[in-house]
């Protein structure tokens, strides 16, 4: 419990540093898998410290090493670094000065807290029984930066194999200050989905000497629900959603064909084929019953994130000890969202939990979330954000 507390006053008397580094990152986001000024900004601040650092070879990751002065496990701890291609909307001082682009995920702030343990980690060298890895990742935004540095070796950075990897993600869905993690699943697979449905184009006064290929895409539509509700069970759920559809150029004229995009997200990899297979034959049924024909692309996106239940035990136990039971949550439902940490997870034992940063005045509910070009942060919770990245790998290094 007072190592708890200092740990927590550690990262307080740290947050000056931590907010100033969140902040210049927040300035001059990068999107994708070359970020060259952020990984600039990241050597710059962990220099000076006992690490052994490498850099990516063809992405612009981080890697630092911290071997501790008494053998033990390795543990990995992991920030990651790219912006959304997207228009900052929120008045801050600090906002994005890089047109097209703002770090609406928080990953500035997931760098910022990881640089802040690395400093406080840094410290304790001499009595870490182990090595930590830090590992500070581009393109987590549909890009795969976790798998490119999987491929570049990064799991064996520190001269023997990661027993254990945890991640933090910032969220205002939480209240600030709140650490929560689950068992299992924690966030979904995603796929994306492109339909086309072609029928014959013709005027709009007659439809009859044409095959508008409109109401068929509309019956494709309602089909799909139908299918997630009546074909899946409620306790393996999947969400899939048609988000984007696109036919026709004018008033008077039935298009050829109707475009559909959407996503597909389940949180089994049973569940994701069940869901590929019925929307195959669904769209394909449902097009040749209006005399059409669909074709049904399913781009493979990023696999389910599951936390193991020993590592998710871990890191609740720690912030339990670190914030008592009202601040640390063992979360019961997952997020539909998707993650590349989830590639970490497939080969090593870990966590992802989930830290609450919903601004003072505004509840959860109400507050933009993230993704929103309006998400604003309460820094404030970066401090537990440093502690218990630091708890954790110490907790984890210890095998307690």
């Amino acid at each position: 419990m007072q190592l708890a507390r200092d740990l927590l006053a550690a990262a307080t008397a740290i947050q000056p540093d931590t907010v100033a580094l969140r902040r210049r990152l927040h300035r001059r986001p990068e999107v994708g898998l070359t970020l060259p000024e952020t990984q600039r900004t990241v050597l710059d601040a962990i220099a000076g410290l006992p690490l052994q650092v490498s850099q990516g070879h063809s992405v612009s990751s981080v890697t630092g090493v911290l071997e501790g002065g008494r053998p033990g496990p390795t543990v990995l701890l992991r920030g990651d670094m790219d912006a959304l291609p997207m228009v900052e909307d929120t008045d801050l001082d600090f906002a994005s000065e890089t047109p097209g682009a703002m770090h609406a995920c928080g990953h500035d702030t997931h760098v910022a807290m990881l640089v802040g343990a690395a400093q406080l980690l840094s410290r304790r060298q001499a009595e870490l029984p182990g090595r930590v890895v830090f590992m500070f990742q581009p393109g987590e935004e549909g890009w795969g930066g976790a798998r490119v540095m999987l491929d570049e070796g990064v799991l064996d950075a520190a001269g023997s194999r990661v027993d254990s990897a945890y991640a933090l993600h910032i969220t205002t869905h939480y209240e600030s200050g709140v650490v929560a993690v689950r068992r299992g699943p924690a966030l979904a697979a995603a796929d994306v989905l492109h339909i086309t449905v072609t029928g014959r184009g013709g005027h709009a006064s007659n439809p009859a000497e044409a095959l508008d290929p409109v109401p068929v895409a509309c019956a494709i539509v309602q089909a799909i629900q139908t299918m997630v509700t009546r074909e899946i069970s409620v306790f393996d759920p999947a969400v899939v959603t048609i988000a984007k559809i696109v036919a026709g150029t004018t008033d008077n004229v039935i298009p050829e064909t109707a475009e559909m995009a959407g996503t597909m997200r389940t949180l089994s990899e049973g569940t994701r084929a069940r869901v590929k297979d019925s929307l195959h034959r669904l769209v394909r049924g449902i097009a040749e019953a209006h005399g059409a024909t669909a074709e049904l692309t399913i781009s493979e996106g990023y696999p389910v994130t599951v936390n193991s239940d020993s590592a998710a035990d871990l890191m609740h136990a720690t912030t339990v000890g670190m914030l008592g039971p009202d601040r640390a949550l063992l979360e019961k439902d997952p997020m539909m969202g998707a993650e590349d940490w989830s590639y970490v997870l497939q080969q090593v034992p870990g966590a992802m939990g989930f830290l609450g940063a919903c601004p003072p005045g505004i509840s959860p509910g109400d507050a933009p979330p993230n993704h929103s070009n309006r998400v604003v942060f309460d820094e404030d919770a970066m401090a537990v954000g440093v502690a218990t990245h630091v708890a954790v790998a110490l907790a984890a290094l210890s095998g307690t």
